[in-house]
């Protein structure tokens, strides 16, 4: 069986250890999501495992054979062939593969060699070739392009043509097509649109080799991982289970290290304070010494830095009219190609827009226009009284001064002090002597987060904000979500993290067909009128397809008796499955709560138990729901024929 495993793998750069006995197995159904704080080592433990990065202690094991892929976050750019072309690149090993069984065959046609050795050989490269997809190989190249969002169009452009994030997709589709043992995917949902991120979810969820992955989206990983290894101050810990979980775990047992840390910190605080009273008394010279000794022995509680709370909070917005933003019949068009036409928009004081819509919808133009960014349009737009704008845009660090530093752009707009600004652009993910380099030489994430933050730290009450999150990891982006969540005035954002816009809007915009419609609810609620409206369609659509084909409407007494007794089956499946699912999930929340009791996460032996049997009980959740969900489908279905 294919696998990599780290065994106690140790390394260090300099004086900084990376991480310190390392253990992990990726084996096929492996679905691992590595977390860790933004500089913990989870790129560098990656190149590790796909044989990138030496290491100074520990050992890789990989039986022979094993193969993997990987991605990094960035870096990677095609030129010389088109699209289709460097697709079909992904091919090479299986093509060698190919021309070794020609040449076996032409063998076993002249009689040369020993049969049975070739035909074992043969019988092995066939097998791969047929996994792999090899006969399929043109079929499955449209299908993986244009899930991740390339047009059919395009299998002809020229690689060279497309921007960073498009090169990155054209890297993660050659990586899908090799169909490897192992993947190992770095961030892969960076450059992905809400489309692709759940093409993306699917084929991994459908893919039965092993993988380790990167990724800031929550949602994701709830729906693709199973375990989480956490890199934690140099340790890598295994917790099985979603990521939900993993963080509900991680949150509890940090509240419980910082009830520990401060109770310590009192301790130390009072021997300090004797110490400090008496050093000088001959007589209590006895008793000082003892306290200086019992200092020394106290094992100094840690608490990662990572995991401490930064609470950003936006300055006061400015009051605003109650109609914050009104559009009418607003129309874009570049080079005579409509973007959109004929769309209405309203944005009361205080709402949650988010803008969502396939790539190349209009959601940058829209959000330029609002914005005062692009005069060129069609339509009225009629602002609020005393309404001020806040706008972040996908390269919004072309507008930083080069010449200051990061804490100088901070800074500058800005009422809080120093300190205070310190510690969000920690959050911002700036530490230690970041915040003294020049804008100059600041990569281009680097920037966007200094451009974001620089525009939440101004007093404003409309902000617009086009992919914030892109160049944040979660921590940063926890602190952002909160923050949002206080905001004081309205807010219209476009984000492909699914976890976030659930979390922050309270109406969606979909642009489609160069249309607009707004949903006046959660971002749950939009998914949900978006399937009842597909299920809709298509149910219309096949009942006008039985009328086209001249099917009588007209149901016999027998056939009704039937109709009846199928309804009254599934009725019973579906209320047998939901009795089963209510255990299970109690089932579930009893071993959670077992987990979260102190003596039974710190013994690892007990944990490990609980941890296996509420994986057991999760995983009969899944199939049980997939049952009901098949079930409350098929009744929904004859209900509606009855």
């Amino acid at each position: 069986m294919a696998f990599i495993q780290l065994d106690g793998i140790d390394l260090s750069f300099g004086e900084r250890r990376i991480f310190k006995d390392a253990h992990l197995t990726i084996s096929p159904g492996s679905r691992i999501a590595l977390t860790g704080a933004n500089g913990s080592g989870k790129s560098t433990l990656m190149k590790v495992a796909a044989g990138l990065q030496e290491y100074d202690d520990g050992r890789i094991i990989s039986p022979k054979g094993t193969r993997s892929a990987y991605l990094p976050q960035t870096g990677i750019v095609h030129k010389g062939k088109t699209l289709q072309e460097e697709a079909m690149l992904a091919f090479g090993e299986l093509l060698v593969l190919k021309e070794e069984a020609d040449d076996i065959t032409i063998l076993l046609e002249k009689g040369e060699g020993s049969p049975a050795p070739l035909l074992e050989r043969y019988q092995e490269i066939h097998d791969t070739l047929e996994n792999a997809g090899w006969e399929r190989r043109e079929t499955r190249i449209e299908q993986v392009l244009t899930g991740l969002g390339f047009d059919r169009s395009e299998l002809d452009a020229d690689v060279s043509t497309f921007s960073g994030g498009w090169q990155m997709r054209i890297a993660l589709s050659k990586i899908l097509l090799k169909s490897p043992d192992i993947l190992l995917l770095d961030e892969p949902t960076n450059y992905l649109d809400l489309e692709a991120r759940e093409w993306l979810r699917d084929f991994l969820k459908k893919f039965s080799g092993g993988v380790l992955l990167v990724s800031h989206d929550r949602s994701f990983l709830d729906e693709t991982c199973t375990q989480v290894a956490e890199l934690l101050m140099t340790r890598l810990n295994i917790f099985k289970g979603t990521y939900s979980g993993y963080e509900a775990f991680r949150e509890k047992d940090m509240a419980e290290l910082i009830e520990r840390w401060k109770r310590q910190q009192e301790e130390i605080s009072k021997i300090d304070t004797f110490i400090t009273r008496f050093r000088y008394k001959a007589s209590k010279a006895k008793q000082v010494q003892s306290r200086v000794k019992m200092l020394e022995k106290i094992e100094r509680i840690e608490i990662p830095p990572a995991l401490k709370r930064i609470r950003f909070t936006f300055p006061e917005a400015p009051h605003s009219g109650k109609n914050v933003l009104r559009g009418e019949t607003l129309e874009r068009r570049y080079e005579d190609k409509p973007v959109f036409s004929g769309l209405d928009i309203e944005m009361p004081r205080g709402s949650r827009t988010a803008v969502v819509g396939i790539n190349g919808a209009g959601k940058t133009t829209l959000l330029r226009i609002i914005s005062g960014e692009d005069p060129d349009y069609g339509g009225t737009l009629t602002y609020g009284s005393g309404v001020k704008t806040g706008y972040f845009s996908q390269d919004q660090e072309t507008v930083l001064d080069p010449t200051l530093t990061v804490l100088e752009v901070a800074a500058q707009g800005s009422d809080e002090g120093e300190g205070r600004l310190r510690s969000l652009l920690g959050a911002f993910l700036f530490s230690g002597d970041d915040i003294h380099k020049k804008v100059s030489v600041l990569s281009g994430g680097e920037r966007n987060r200094l451009a974001l933050l620089k525009i939440l730290l101004q007093p404003v009450n409309l902000l617009i904000l086009d992919e914030p999150t892109n160049h944040l990891d979660l921590h940063s982006k926890d602190i952002l979500l909160e923050a949002l969540k206080d905001f004081g005035g309205t807010l219209v954002i476009v984000s492909h993290d699914r976890y976030f816009l659930e979390k922050i809007a309270d109406r969606v915009l979909e642009l489609e067909g160069g249309r607009g419609r707004m949903f006046l609810g959660d971002y749950a609620y939009y998914r949900w009128r978006k399937r009842e409206d597909n299920e809709s369609q298509t149910f219309t659509a096949s009942k006008n397809d039985s009328l086209h084909n001249g099917v009588s409407a007209a149901v016999s007494r027998e056939e009704q008796k039937k109709h009846r007794s199928l309804i009254n089956k599934l009725r019973r499946e579906e209320e047998t499955l939901t009795v089963r699912l209510e255990e299970k999930e109690r089932k579930a929340a009893e071993l959670r709560t077992e987990l979260e009791i102190p003596e039974n996460y710190s013994d690892p032996d007990k944990a490990h138990i609980l941890s296996e049997e509420l994986m057991r009980v999760e995983e009969r959740i899944d199939q049980i729901s997939a049952a009901w969900e098949e079930a409350a489908a098929a009744l929904e279905d004859a209900e509606s024929g009855s």
